[in-house]
Protein backbone atom coordinates (compact mmCIF):
# COMPACT_ATOMS: atom_id res chain seq x y z
CA UNK A 1 0.00 0.00 0.00
CA UNK A 2 2.62 2.40 0.65
CA UNK A 3 4.56 1.97 -2.88
CA UNK A 4 0.64 1.95 -4.57
CA UNK A 5 -0.58 5.15 -3.05
CA UNK A 6 -3.84 6.16 -1.91
CA UNK A 7 -5.62 7.59 -5.22
CA UNK A 8 -3.53 4.23 -6.87
CA UNK A 9 -5.72 2.40 -4.74
CA UNK A 10 -8.75 4.50 -5.55
CA UNK A 11 -8.27 3.81 -8.96
CA UNK A 12 -7.71 0.19 -8.71
CA UNK A 13 -11.04 -0.65 -6.53
CA UNK A 14 -13.26 1.43 -8.78
CA UNK A 15 -11.87 0.09 -11.93
CA UNK A 16 -14.61 -1.54 -14.33
CA UNK A 17 -17.24 -1.45 -11.83
CA UNK A 18 -20.62 -0.15 -12.22
CA UNK A 19 -23.24 1.87 -9.94
CA UNK A 20 -26.59 0.48 -9.19
CA UNK A 21 -30.20 3.48 -9.90
CA UNK A 22 -29.23 4.53 -6.28
CA UNK A 23 -26.20 6.17 -7.39
CA UNK A 24 -26.41 8.98 -9.24
CA UNK A 25 -22.20 10.31 -8.84
CA UNK A 26 -20.03 7.72 -7.56
CA UNK A 27 -16.34 8.29 -7.11
CA UNK A 28 -14.28 10.78 -8.63
CA UNK A 29 -15.64 13.87 -7.39
CA UNK A 30 -15.91 15.40 -3.72
CA UNK A 31 -18.67 13.61 -2.69
CA UNK A 32 -21.61 10.92 -3.96
CA UNK A 33 -25.09 11.95 -4.96
CA UNK A 34 -27.27 9.19 -3.83
CA UNK A 35 -30.86 9.29 -5.19
CA UNK A 36 -34.01 9.41 -2.61
CA UNK A 37 -37.05 8.37 -4.94
CA UNK A 38 -38.68 8.95 -1.44
CA UNK A 39 -37.77 12.42 -0.20
CA UNK A 40 -36.33 10.62 2.61
CA UNK A 41 -33.20 7.87 3.06
CA UNK A 42 -32.59 5.53 5.74
CA UNK A 43 -28.93 5.79 6.89
CA UNK A 44 -27.25 3.56 9.31
CA UNK A 45 -23.47 3.28 10.12
CA UNK A 46 -20.82 0.16 11.84
CA UNK A 47 -17.38 0.02 12.13
CA UNK A 48 -15.02 -3.62 12.43
CA UNK A 49 -12.02 -3.61 14.10
CA UNK A 50 -9.09 -5.97 13.64
CA UNK A 51 -8.85 -8.59 16.49
CA UNK A 52 -12.05 -7.17 17.41
CA UNK A 53 -14.62 -8.34 14.82
CA UNK A 54 -12.86 -10.05 12.32
CA UNK A 55 -9.10 -12.06 12.38
CA UNK A 56 -6.97 -12.21 8.93
CA UNK A 57 -6.09 -15.72 10.40
CA UNK A 58 -9.72 -16.65 10.41
CA UNK A 59 -11.03 -15.04 7.52
CA UNK A 60 -10.21 -13.84 3.88
CA UNK A 61 -10.10 -10.52 2.96
CA UNK A 62 -12.84 -10.96 0.89
CA UNK A 63 -14.99 -12.66 3.89
CA UNK A 64 -14.18 -9.75 5.76
CA UNK A 65 -15.64 -7.22 2.92
CA UNK A 66 -18.80 -9.61 2.30
CA UNK A 67 -19.10 -9.37 6.39
CA UNK A 68 -18.91 -5.26 6.44
CA UNK A 69 -21.42 -4.62 4.13
CA UNK A 70 -23.97 -7.36 5.31
CA UNK A 71 -24.08 -6.14 8.54
CA UNK A 72 -25.01 -2.88 7.76
CA UNK A 73 -27.54 -3.58 4.78
CA UNK A 74 -28.85 -6.26 7.29
CA UNK A 75 -29.94 -2.65 9.51
CA UNK A 76 -31.19 -1.28 6.56
CA UNK A 77 -33.27 -3.86 5.72
CA UNK A 78 -34.54 -4.18 9.35
CA UNK A 79 -36.04 -0.78 8.78
CA UNK A 80 -38.42 -2.15 5.61
CA UNK A 81 -35.69 -0.07 3.45
CA UNK A 82 -33.67 -1.34 0.19
CA UNK A 83 -30.27 -0.81 0.37
CA UNK A 84 -29.31 1.67 -2.35
CA UNK A 85 -25.61 2.66 -1.52
CA UNK A 86 -22.57 1.91 0.22
CA UNK A 87 -19.58 4.29 1.51
CA UNK A 88 -16.46 2.32 3.04
CA UNK A 89 -13.98 4.02 4.96
CA UNK A 90 -10.86 1.86 4.93
CA UNK A 91 -7.70 2.35 7.53
CA UNK A 92 -4.69 -0.32 7.07
CA UNK A 93 -1.13 -0.32 7.88
CA UNK A 94 1.23 1.14 4.92
CA UNK A 95 2.63 -3.06 4.82
CA UNK A 96 -0.46 -4.19 3.78
CA UNK A 97 -0.31 -6.02 0.55
CA UNK A 98 -2.44 -4.20 -2.62
CA UNK A 99 -3.70 -7.96 -3.49
CA UNK A 100 -5.02 -8.38 -0.07
CA UNK A 101 -7.38 -4.97 -0.39
CA UNK A 102 -8.01 -5.86 -3.92
CA UNK A 103 -9.75 -8.70 -2.51
CA UNK A 104 -11.23 -7.01 0.07
CA UNK A 105 -13.02 -4.73 -2.50
CA UNK A 106 -14.41 -7.50 -4.45
CA UNK A 107 -15.80 -8.56 -1.10
CA UNK A 108 -17.58 -5.80 -0.41
CA UNK A 109 -18.79 -5.19 -3.96
CA UNK A 110 -19.73 -8.96 -3.97
CA UNK A 111 -21.85 -8.47 -1.02
CA UNK A 112 -23.27 -4.94 -2.19
CA UNK A 113 -24.59 -6.70 -5.24
CA UNK A 114 -26.22 -9.24 -3.56
CA UNK A 115 -28.10 -6.97 -1.44
CA UNK A 116 -29.01 -4.72 -4.95
CA UNK A 117 -26.36 -2.03 -4.56
CA UNK A 118 -23.00 -0.52 -5.12
CA UNK A 119 -20.75 1.08 -3.43
CA UNK A 120 -20.65 5.02 -4.04
CA UNK A 121 -17.30 6.08 -2.40
CA UNK A 122 -15.36 6.49 0.70
CA UNK A 123 -12.00 7.33 2.34
CA UNK A 124 -8.56 5.57 3.17
CA UNK A 125 -6.23 6.10 5.83
CA UNK A 126 -2.81 4.49 7.04
CA UNK A 127 -3.59 3.32 10.53
CA UNK A 128 -1.79 0.73 13.03
CA UNK A 129 -4.34 -1.85 12.14
CA UNK A 130 -7.33 -2.67 9.72
CA UNK A 131 -10.18 -0.86 10.09
CA UNK A 132 -13.47 -0.70 8.18
CA UNK A 133 -16.31 1.60 8.76
CA UNK A 134 -19.29 1.36 6.56
CA UNK A 135 -22.20 3.57 5.64
CA UNK A 136 -25.48 2.28 4.14
CA UNK A 137 -28.44 4.42 2.84
CA UNK A 138 -31.41 2.74 2.10
CA UNK A 139 -34.58 3.63 -0.22
CA UNK A 140 -37.45 3.67 2.79
CA UNK A 141 -40.53 1.53 -0.20
CA UNK A 142 -42.77 1.49 3.36
CA UNK A 143 -43.41 3.13 6.62
CA UNK A 144 -40.11 2.54 8.76
CA UNK A 145 -40.56 -0.89 10.85
CA UNK A 146 -39.26 0.52 14.24
CA UNK A 147 -38.78 -1.73 17.37
CA UNK A 148 -41.36 0.02 19.29
CA UNK A 149 -44.44 -1.54 17.36
CA UNK A 150 -44.91 -4.86 18.87
CA UNK A 151 -48.32 -5.21 20.64
CA UNK A 152 -49.37 -8.06 23.68
CA UNK A 153 -51.12 -11.13 21.55
CA UNK A 154 -48.81 -10.17 18.31
CA UNK A 155 -46.73 -13.23 16.72
CA UNK A 156 -42.97 -13.73 17.37
CA UNK A 157 -40.58 -15.04 13.89
CA UNK A 158 -37.48 -15.19 12.61
CA UNK A 159 -36.16 -15.83 9.20
CA UNK A 160 -32.12 -16.62 9.12
CA UNK A 161 -30.04 -18.91 10.53
CA UNK A 162 -29.85 -18.43 14.34
CA UNK A 163 -27.10 -19.80 15.76
CA UNK A 164 -24.67 -20.80 13.33
CA UNK A 165 -22.20 -17.69 13.91
CA UNK A 166 -21.56 -18.32 17.39
CA UNK A 167 -21.56 -22.17 16.57
CA UNK A 168 -18.73 -20.95 14.09
CA UNK A 169 -16.93 -18.58 15.89
CA UNK A 170 -16.71 -21.45 19.04
CA UNK A 171 -15.16 -24.54 16.50
CA UNK A 172 -12.52 -21.63 14.98
CA UNK A 173 -11.59 -20.67 18.81
CA UNK A 174 -11.07 -24.47 19.76
CA UNK A 175 -9.58 -25.62 16.68
CA UNK A 176 -6.85 -22.99 16.87
CA UNK A 177 -6.21 -22.95 21.00
CA UNK A 178 -2.76 -22.97 21.94
CA UNK A 179 -3.38 -25.90 24.59
CA UNK A 180 -2.54 -29.49 24.99
CA UNK A 181 -6.00 -30.30 25.61
CA UNK A 182 -7.02 -28.10 23.31
CA UNK A 183 -9.73 -29.76 20.05
CA UNK A 184 -8.14 -31.20 16.71
CA UNK A 185 -7.97 -28.91 13.82
CA UNK A 186 -9.86 -31.33 11.88
CA UNK A 187 -12.98 -29.93 13.71
CA UNK A 188 -12.68 -26.92 10.80
CA UNK A 189 -13.41 -29.67 8.25
CA UNK A 190 -15.99 -31.30 10.04
CA UNK A 191 -18.13 -28.00 10.76
CA UNK A 192 -17.11 -26.09 8.02
CA UNK A 193 -20.48 -25.05 7.15
CA UNK A 194 -20.88 -23.06 10.91
CA UNK A 195 -17.14 -21.39 9.95
CA UNK A 196 -18.46 -20.46 6.82
CA UNK A 197 -22.01 -18.18 8.39
CA UNK A 198 -19.23 -17.04 10.92
CA UNK A 199 -16.71 -15.62 8.57
CA UNK A 200 -19.61 -14.56 5.84
CA UNK A 201 -23.08 -13.70 7.50
CA UNK A 202 -25.75 -14.85 5.17
CA UNK A 203 -28.58 -11.94 5.77
CA UNK A 204 -32.19 -12.99 4.04
CA UNK A 205 -32.95 -9.65 2.50
CA UNK A 206 -35.51 -11.35 -0.31
CA UNK A 207 -37.74 -12.19 3.83
CA UNK A 208 -38.07 -8.83 4.51
CA UNK A 209 -38.27 -7.14 1.16
CA UNK A 210 -40.07 -9.32 -0.68
CA UNK A 211 -42.73 -9.68 1.85
CA UNK A 212 -46.49 -8.90 0.59
CA UNK A 213 -48.41 -5.37 1.33
CA UNK A 214 -50.75 -7.54 3.19
CA UNK A 215 -49.04 -8.63 5.86
CA UNK A 216 -48.65 -6.73 8.97
CA UNK A 217 -45.57 -6.87 10.66
CA UNK A 218 -45.62 -4.84 13.68
CA UNK A 219 -41.56 -4.80 14.92
CA UNK A 220 -38.35 -5.31 13.22
CA UNK A 221 -34.43 -6.24 14.14
CA UNK A 222 -31.24 -7.81 12.98
CA UNK A 223 -30.06 -10.30 14.89
CA UNK A 224 -26.73 -8.92 15.23
CA UNK A 225 -26.44 -8.72 19.27
CA UNK A 226 -27.68 -12.33 20.03
CA UNK A 227 -31.64 -13.05 19.92
CA UNK A 228 -32.68 -12.39 23.42
CA UNK A 229 -30.38 -9.03 23.39
CA UNK A 230 -32.01 -8.00 20.14
CA UNK A 231 -35.59 -9.35 21.09
CA UNK A 232 -34.55 -7.37 24.40
CA UNK A 233 -34.76 -3.79 22.52
CA UNK A 234 -38.66 -4.67 20.99
CA UNK A 235 -39.59 -5.47 24.35
CA UNK A 236 -38.17 -2.59 25.92
CA UNK A 237 -39.31 -0.06 23.18
CA UNK A 238 -42.57 -1.54 22.57
CA UNK A 239 -43.12 -1.78 26.62
CA UNK A 240 -44.26 -5.67 26.14
CA UNK A 241 -42.90 -9.21 27.06
CA UNK A 242 -41.66 -11.25 24.96
CA UNK A 243 -41.93 -15.21 25.74
CA UNK A 244 -39.88 -17.86 23.53
CA UNK A 245 -40.65 -21.63 22.54
CA UNK A 246 -37.11 -23.60 23.16
CA UNK A 247 -38.32 -26.19 20.81
CA UNK A 248 -39.59 -24.02 17.93
CA UNK A 249 -35.70 -22.44 18.09
CA UNK A 250 -33.99 -26.01 17.91
CA UNK A 251 -31.04 -26.19 15.12
CA UNK A 252 -30.40 -29.73 14.22
CA UNK A 253 -27.19 -28.79 12.75
CA UNK A 254 -26.04 -27.36 15.24
CA UNK A 255 -26.51 -30.13 17.62
CA UNK A 256 -23.29 -32.25 16.42
CA UNK A 257 -20.83 -29.02 16.69
CA UNK A 258 -22.47 -28.69 20.74
CA UNK A 259 -21.55 -31.98 21.71
CA UNK A 260 -18.15 -31.98 19.80
CA UNK A 261 -17.29 -28.89 22.41
CA UNK A 262 -19.82 -29.28 24.63
CA UNK A 263 -22.17 -26.21 24.53
CA UNK A 264 -25.56 -26.35 24.17
CA UNK A 265 -26.57 -25.60 21.04
CA UNK A 266 -29.26 -23.23 22.36
CA UNK A 267 -26.64 -20.79 23.57
CA UNK A 268 -25.35 -19.75 20.63
CA UNK A 269 -29.20 -19.20 19.19
CA UNK A 270 -29.98 -17.13 21.99
CA UNK A 271 -26.44 -15.10 22.66
CA UNK A 272 -24.41 -16.00 19.72
CA UNK A 273 -24.93 -13.20 17.71
CA UNK A 274 -23.57 -12.10 14.18
CA UNK A 275 -26.04 -14.06 12.61
CA UNK A 276 -27.71 -11.06 10.94
CA UNK A 277 -31.27 -12.73 10.72
CA UNK A 278 -34.08 -11.10 10.99
CA UNK A 279 -36.66 -11.60 14.21
CA UNK A 280 -40.33 -9.77 13.89
CA UNK A 281 -43.47 -9.51 15.53
CA UNK A 282 -46.57 -10.09 13.68
CA UNK A 283 -50.35 -9.56 13.84
CA UNK A 284 -51.69 -12.64 15.35
CA UNK A 285 -54.16 -12.78 12.13
CA UNK A 286 -51.14 -12.50 9.74
CA UNK A 287 -50.32 -15.84 7.99
CA UNK A 288 -46.78 -15.79 8.22
CA UNK A 289 -44.84 -15.40 4.87
CA UNK A 290 -42.08 -17.84 3.24
CA UNK A 291 -39.56 -18.03 5.10
CA UNK A 292 -40.35 -16.87 8.63
CA UNK A 293 -40.74 -19.65 11.75
CA UNK A 294 -42.75 -18.93 14.37
CA UNK A 295 -40.76 -19.07 17.94
CA UNK A 296 -42.59 -16.90 20.29
CA UNK A 297 -45.85 -14.43 21.49
CA UNK A 298 -45.23 -10.95 22.95
CA UNK A 299 -47.30 -10.34 26.27
CA UNK A 300 -48.22 -7.67 28.39
CA UNK A 301 -44.90 -7.03 31.03
CA UNK A 302 -41.49 -6.79 30.06
CA UNK A 303 -38.24 -8.34 29.32
CA UNK A 304 -37.50 -11.57 27.58
CA UNK A 305 -38.12 -15.24 28.53
CA UNK A 306 -38.04 -18.68 27.61
CA UNK A 307 -40.69 -21.21 28.30
CA UNK A 308 -42.02 -18.74 30.67
CA UNK A 309 -39.05 -18.56 32.09
CA UNK A 310 -35.85 -16.04 32.34
CA UNK A 311 -32.48 -17.27 30.71
CA UNK A 312 -29.28 -17.16 32.90
CA UNK A 313 -25.80 -16.89 31.35
CA UNK A 314 -24.68 -14.75 28.32
CA UNK A 315 -27.14 -12.07 27.07
CA UNK A 316 -25.63 -11.42 23.93
CA UNK A 317 -22.79 -9.33 22.50
CA UNK A 318 -21.59 -6.13 24.19
CA UNK A 319 -19.01 -4.00 22.87
CA UNK A 320 -17.20 -2.34 25.69
CA UNK A 321 -17.46 -5.48 27.84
Amino acid sequence: MGELGEFGLIALVNAGRTQTPGVLLGPGDDAAVIAAPEGRFVVTTDMLVQDRHFRTDWSSAHDIGRKAIAQNAADVVAMGAVPSAFVVGLGCPSDTPVEFVRELADGLWAEAGRAGASIAGGDMVRSPLLIISVTACGDPRRAPIRLSGARPGDVVAVAGKLGWSGAGLAVLSAATADAPDAPSADLLTEFAEVVAVHRVPQPPYEAVLELPDTVEITALTDVSDGLLADLGHIAESSGVAIDLTAAALAVPELEAAGKALGVNPLDWILAGGEDHAFAATFTDSTDLPEGWVRVGRVRAGSGVTVDGAPRSGLGGWESFA
